[in-house]
């Protein structure tokens, strides 16, 4: 997206939340930290002058999408959402659909397993109360303290991955189970992918509810939106 905007001449401004160490580079003026609510985010759009809205975020950063949504229609901002199509089953995969990161913990079960934890590190302690899985854990930054979880080991790496080299890793690991956020997209979709090749059952979490909005499946639906 913003290389799309970049390109065309648009003069617009990338946010990021700044829970990331190391961001991909972006070829927009970047402006990086959180907004202070409703509020502090109405407040922003209006000092800086903005016409118009992308919620590009990831589709479980609900909070900040429901704060877009409220600061737009309070300002009269036009807004519109960037959203990946999610996931959907094909023949093979073996998913259990849960609602939400303690639907996923129950669905782990009582017994041991070796777990792909591929959540990120944001809600790593809802798994605390099943410290009994060993945890495969893949985070962009190296963490900076101990894991919390008691079995658990981090991959550092960056996606987009590949099927092949999900592979080797659920294999090397010797991973039971996924545990994964229907994030949709291509560049996290390989596990899916590996995990139905070795037959391995995958526990995917639901997207959060968020306000009804306009939203946008690709890139140059949003820039038609712009030029409309």
């Amino acid at each position: 997206m913003a290389r799309a905007l970049a390109e065309a001449g648009v003069d617009a401004i990338y946010s990021y939340a700044g829970r990331t160490e190391s961001p991909v580079p972006q070829p927009l003026p970047v402006r990086v930290g959180g907004f202070g609510g409703v509020e502090g985010l109405a407040a922003h759009l209006t000092d800086e002058s903005i016409t118009h809205v992308i919620d590009a975020t990831h589709p479980f950063a609900a909070q900040m999408s429901r704060n877009a949504v409220e600061a737009c229609a309070a300002t009269g901002i036009p807004m519109i959402a960037l959203e990946r199509e999610p996931w959907a089953a094909v023949k093979g995969d073996r998913w259990t659909h849960v609602p939400d990161l303690p639907g996923a913990v129950a669905a782990l079960g009582e017994a041991p397993r070796r777990v792909f934890l591929a959540i990120g590190r944001q809600n790593l302690n809802a798994f605390d109360n099943a410290p009994q899985h060993h945890y495969l854990l893949r985070l962009v930054d190296p963490p900076t303290e101990p894991l919390a979880l008691p079995r658990a080991e981090a991959v550092i790496a960056r996606g987009p991955f590949t099927v092949e080299g999900d592979l080797a890793l659920l294999q090397a690991q010797r991973i039971e189970v996924i545990v994964a956020k229907n994030a949709g997209g291509v560049g996290a979709e390989a596990k899916l992918v590996a995990a139905r090749e070795l037959g391995l059952p995958v526990i995917l979490i639901d997207r959060p509810l968020v306000p009804k909005r306009q939203v946008a499946r690709s890139v140059e639906a949003v820039m038609a939106w712009l030029n409309g």
